[in-house]
C-alpha cells in the first residue's frame, strides 16, 4: 500500500488541485490517503486578556474543506482517513507523515514573492527542506 499524507487548509481551489494530484497518481487501488488539517497554534492578546489557540482547538470540529476532500476521494478506489491536529503547521505535517509512515506528502503551495516568503515564512518550503519522504507540491494562483 502506498501511503500519502494530504495536507490541506481551507482554500477550495488549493484543495481541488491537491485532490486532483492524488487521483492522477497511478495505481488507485494501492493508495491510502490521510487527509490532514492543522489548526495553527497562536497566542493573541485582546481586551479580555490573553487568548491561546489551545483553548479554541476542538479535534472533532472538522472543517468543511476536509469533508470536501474526503468526499472527492469517495468515488475512487483510494482509501481515505481524516486527521485534525493542533500545532505549528510544518512541524505537525512532518510529525504526522512519520506517524502514518507516509511514502509521500502532497500539498499545495501558495504563490508568494521571495520577500513574502521571508516575511511570512513558508510551510511548503519548510516541509520540502525537512521531509524524510518525497513531497509533491502543486500550485494555484492563490
Amino acid at each position: 500500500m502506498y501511503r500519502i499524507l494530504l495536507a490541506i487548509d481551507t482554500n477550495q481551489e488549493r484543495i481541488d488541485q491537491a485532490v486532483e494530484t492524488v487521483t492522477d497518481l497511478p495505481g488507485h487501488e494501492k493508495i491510502s490517503v490521510t487527509i490532514l488539517n492543522v489548526f495553527e497554534e497562536f497566542d493573541a492578546v485582546d481586551e479580555g486578556g490573553r487568548v491561546n489557540s489551545e483553548s479554541l482547538y476542538d479535534e472533532s470540529n472538522i472543517p468543511e474543506s476536509v469533508e470536501f476532500a474526503r468526499k472527492r476521494l469517495e468515488g475512487t478506489d483510494i482509501e481515505a482517513t481524516v486527521r485534525r491536529e493542533h500545532g505549528e503547521p510544518a512541524e505537525t505535517i512532518l510529525r504526522v507523515a512519520s506517524e502514518v509512515d507516509a511514502n509521500a506528502i502532497v500539498m499545495t503551495g501558495r504563490k508568494r514573492s521571495p520577500a513574502g516568503k521571508v516575511l511570512f515564512g513558508s510551510v511548503t518550503q519548510s516541509v520540502l527542506l525537512s521531509a524524510d519522504c518525497p513531497v509533491i507540491v502543486t500550485t494555484t494562483g492563490q
